[in-house]
């Protein structure tokens, strides 16, 4: 086994002189694939009523619609960790890059429902692939002084991804009049909303050929000399041997990577390190995060905002979003992952109960209820004339509506600075190097069908339930990740990949 000095590092640690310009230059390339991701994802934020409109669609029909994706997604993590360990980590991104450029493309030209879905299922499969792939990457190739900050740009990167998407949803949609408007060449606005991916797309394909492939990949295929010659380059000729040592003396077993490394052959059963990535996975999801991602824009017209209103409120809880991974991203590696995710858990389950709160006030006013001329609302609207409601929409009071607003934002926050990043983290960082393809797989395929199971359900659980009890479930699940986290989550900070068991 690998000698450990005083400090707990391997003896490479102290030979290391880092490349940061190298370094730095493959963790931006590697993140644009994060961007690409969180675009991707906050896209379809600003297409609901487009899609509702183009192909007719009612509650389970547009969920369907915008968690398609998330199908893809599930596949696209659970093989691209497997694939990865096959073929490379830097040639699956490539892959994904790809699968990015057709999924744009075809997701703006779709004539059908089922057209639709199929290009975002396509672009499910990278966004699940760049998922694990870009953690992983960044990982096997970051000093572990600087891990925990470098891999978090994954997260900066997402959310910049997702505040972009916002961002060019609104400018289109204010600058056409509509979502549902025709733009330019004919096509309308919502179309262009998906062809404006194209750009940082193709840019992703382009960079992954200027950045090397993973040292530990390398080790774990046997190219010990092309493993060496990029350790050398990111740490320097006198730490990259006693690496390639340290890898090959941390991969355990005399096998190559493969699933049923991750069965625990002692006590049966599969690994604790593995249902604590699993954990990790399916709480960030079940806290309801991608809801205000997906559907933020419907979310808030459901509560009496403009269409344009509510695409501005995206933009400010995007950069509310940067500010906080970028808050997180400064205090990761002196705070630890562990802290971070209790102050999230315990952050997001009282922001997520008065948000559930606020809404339980408000008084449900369903699509074609007729008010008379003088009609009040809550909200302080007056209607001069007797009107037809045209859409559904919760009332709320000035003051409960932006209690709501407040909270929500504030829960946004916690959430990007706590379990958005360090989860990604956690699950590049805490598998050891003979499982951690396979692990990221299996914990990246759990997080995306809870993504799927909850993007799906909201638009119904609305609808059934109403939304104080929808949120009221997310605020109980935030509070259960908080014994989830104390009982299962170990502290993972300053660690070299070589040290990780379990």
């Amino acid at each position: 086994m690998t000698d450990i000095n005083q400090a707990g590092a391997p003896p490479s640690a102290e030979l290391e002189r880092t490349n940061m310009g190298l370094v730095i230059l493959t963790v931006l390339v590697a993140t644009i694939g994060g961007f690409l991701f969180g675009y991707d994802s906050g896209v379809i934020n600003g297409t609901v009523e487009g899609l509702r409109q183009a192909f007719n669609s009612q509650a389970v029909g547009t969920g369907f619609n915008v968690a398609s994706m998330l199908l893809g997604c599930a596949i696209g993590a659970a093989f691209a960790g497997r694939a990865a360990d096959v073929w490379g980590r830097r040639t699956m991104m490539i892959v994904a890059a790809v699968l990015f450029i057709v999924s744009a493309w075809g997701s703006g030209i779709a004539g059908s429902s089922t057209e639709f879905v199929i290009y975002r299922i396509l672009g499910g499969l990278a966004v699940g692939a760049a998922s694990v792939m870009a953690p992983a990457y960044i990982s096997e190739i970051a000093p572990a002084h600087m891990r925990g900050r470098l891999t978090t740009i994954q997260q900066i990167a997402i959310i910049s991804g997702l505040f972009f998407s916002f961002l060019a949803n609104y400018l289109l949609a204010n600058t056409a009049g509509g979502s549902t408007t025709e733009f330019w060449l004919g096509f309308t606005t919502w179309r262009w909303m998906f062809w404006v991916e194209l750009i940082p797309a193709v840019i992703f394909f382009f960079a992954l050929f200027l950045i090397p492939e993973s040292p530990r990949f390398l080790v774990i295929k046997g190219k010990h000399e092309k493993a060496a010659e990029v350790l050398s380059r990111l740490f320097g000729p006198k730490a990259a041997g006693l690496k390639v040592a340290e890898i090959q003396q941390s991969l355990t077993a005399d096998h190559k990577p493969r699933l049923s490394d991750l069965l625990d052959r002692n006590k049966g059963g599969v690994r604790m390190i593995v249902w604590a990535g699993i954990g990790l996975a399916v709480f960030q999801q079940l806290v309801g995060i991608n809801i205000v991602f997906y559907y933020g824009a419907v979310l808030w017209q459901s509560v009496g905002l403009s269409e344009n209103d509510a695409l501005m409120i995206n933009v400010l809880s995007g950069a509310l979003s940067i500010a906080a991974v970028v808050l997180g991203l400064l205090v990761i590696d002196r705070l630890g992952r562990k802290p971070m995710l209790l102050i999230g858990s315990v952050g997001m389950a009282i922001t997520l109960g008065l948000v559930a709160y606020a809404f339980s006030t408000g008084t449900f006013m369903a699509s074609g209820t007729v008010l008379e001329a003088g009609t009040v609302l809550n909200n302080g609207t007056v209607y001069d004339a007797q009107t037809t409601l045209s859409s559904s929409f919760l009332d709320l009071t000035p003051g409960m509506g932006l209690l709501a607003l407040v909270a929500a934002n504030i829960y946004v926050m916690f959430f990007n600075f706590s379990w958005g990043p360090v989860m990604w983290v956690m699950l590049g960082e805490m598998f050891p190097n003979q499982i951690r393809g396979s692990g990221l797989a299996v914990s990246g395929f759990a997080q995306w069908i809870a993504n799927f199971g909850i993007t799906m359900s909201f638009p119904i659980m609305a609808a059934g339930i109403g939304l104080t009890l929808t949120y009221g479930f997310y605020a109980v699940s935030a509070l259960v990740s908080v014994f989830f986290v104390l009982a299962l989550v170990h502290e993972t900070r300053g660690k070299e990949l070589e040290q990780m068991t379990g």
